[in-house]
């Protein structure tokens, strides 16, 4: 049911007033007012608003009248409207009564050279292009037809392509998601798969030229390593096999191949321009380039990227601001380690303390009463802060926590993906924080169930170190005393 203030906008609206129709339109993007989200409806009062704004106008002389309809020249009012615009999915609308209306303003949009032009330039090319959409880029081009001076969808096509690339060589909010639609739409036609079958077979070198030419994203890696003489393209050798005595002149060459490869998102050509950077011939050596082109490389899973992006934040870690020194060096390493690169796993024992036998540590047996005390808490009775004593037992065993880490450690903040960060400065600042890897099931579960616990627990209800330490001697004597005659049993 609609609200009274949706009501009070639409009659609003209905009258007339432009304000109230943005509003409505908004209201049917959004959500707001307890509105049904319906695009269509949203571009038909969108399409009054303007209506209202040109009338309004219309009363004064004409050539004021054009002027205030020249995109460049839009009162703040107009402005405003047509970024509600551009917010539309124009797709949705297709076939609603105001359909035409919003197909001219996209187009009036995306030409334009104002904020709004990407959003409008990117739904059009993704209206357009997307081989997903091709059913409906059929009833478009039916409905191209029917209007009169319209181009037809292939011309349009062009234009949307233009607007495409230029989304992906720029900095917008839509360049990745261009970059993603442009490899959808890289030649998989026959004559490229031709070529690139005749490289693989016969190692035919115009063959490969011509297939990355046309844009394949694998032929352009090739051609690239080749001209640097990686003799490698497996992400997971640790030696591409360069030779240091290739010539500048190669290099830039190469350089331009694996940039347009890097472009589509391949994270081998992120890598091997990292180490083209570092080559002292390459007259374009950078080393600030070559790290961020391996960053862009870890980012996209390359292991020996994530190793080596791991292995420099270990090294300097006395000079990186983080909260917990070593965590991110920890989570690179861990990275590649879970890829298997064999140096990673030397790195992270260096990084990462390993406690991933429980049954050896001091807390196992409490541990496991704690656990027999849990699974029958209805049956003894046991209180809230009982139960997340238990549970802190059980974690202090699963990673050989010390009693101060035990007692004071926030449980609901202890796990990150890759392991476990002790850190209790808040109540003792001499105490250094600890990085634990999490290696078993049994590690994650016990960390799982005390999160949930903790997580819906009153965070004062443990009071103050005092406090802890006291009950502690009670629940671990209470523990001893109710399950330690089963041990003895057992």
């Amino acid at each position: 049911m609609a609200s009274r203030e949706f009501l009070k906008i639409l009659q609003s609206a209905r009258l007339g007033d432009v304000s109230a129709q943005q509003n409505l339109a908004s209201a049917y993007l959004t959500g707001a007012l307890k509105t049904p989200i319906q695009p269509a409806n949203a571009l038909i009062w969108l399409e009054k608003s303007y209506l209202s704004i040109t009338n309004q106008v219309a009363n004064n002389s004409r050539a004021e009248a054009n002027k205030f309809l020249e995109l460049d020249t839009f009162s703040p009012e107009m402005l405003g409207m047509f970024k509600q615009i551009s917010l539309v999915p124009l797709g949705l609308t297709f076939n609603s009564p105001a359909f035409s209306f919003g197909w001219e303003s996209f187009w009036k949009l995306a030409k334009a050279k104002i904020d709004v032009s990407n959003a409008a330039q990117w739904q059009l090319a993704e209206l357009l292009l997307d081989p997903s959409k091709k059913v409906l880029q059929g009833e478009l081009s039916e409905w191209l037809l029917k209007q009169e001076g319209s181009l037809d969808l292939p011309a349009l096509q062009k234009t949307a392509k233009e607007f495409l690339l230029q989304l992906a060589e720029s900095e917008t909010p839509f360049t990745n998601l261009a970059k993603e639609l442009l490899i959808k739409l890289q030649p998989k036609d026959e004559a490229l798969s031709s070529l690139w079958s005749t490289w693989l077979s016969e190692k035919n070198e115009g063959a490969l030229m011509q297939a990355a030419e046309l844009g394949l994203t694998i032929a352009k890696l090739t051609l690239g390593l080749r001209l640097a003489q990686f003799n490698e393209v497996d992400s997971n050798e640790k030696n591409l096999g360069g030779s240091n005595g290739k010539s500048n002149a190669s290099l830039k060459k190469a350089a331009q191949w694996l940039e347009l490869a890097a472009k589509d998102g391949d994270r081998d050509a992120w890598f091997a321009l990292g180490e083209i950077y570092r080559r002292p011939q390459f007259s374009g050596y950078n080393a600030s380039e070559s790290d961020r082109c391996f960053d862009l490389a870890a980012d996209l899973g390359h292991p020996l990227a994530q190793f080596r992006r791991g292995a420099n934040l270990w090294r300097k870690r006395e000079k990186v601001e983080e909260k917990v020194r070593g965590l991110q060096a920890s989570y690179w390493i861990w990275q590649a380690h879970q890829q298997g690169v064999p140096e990673a796993k030397d790195l992270l024992s260096k990084v990462l303390e390993n406690v991933s036998s429980p049954n050896k540590n001091d807390w196992h047996h409490l541990a496991l009463h704690a656990e027999k005390a849990l699974s029958h808490h209805a049956e003894h009775q046991l209180g809230e802060e009982w139960i997340l004593l238990c549970h802190r037992l059980i974690v202090a065993n699963q990673f050989n926590l010390s009693k101060a880490e035990l007692l004071l450690c926030e449980v609901s903040q202890l796990q990150h993906e890759h392991c476990v960060v002790v850190d209790i400065r808040h109540e003792l600042p001499k105490i250094l924080p600890r990085l634990i890897q999490i290696d078993t099931t049994q590690q994650r579960r016990s960390l799982l169930a005390a999160g949930k616990v903790f997580a819906s627990s009153n965070t004062d209800l443990e009071g103050n170190l005092r406090q802890r330490r006291y009950r502690f001697d009670r629940v671990t004597e209470w523990l001893t005393s109710t399950f330690g005659q089963d041990q003895v049993v057992a």
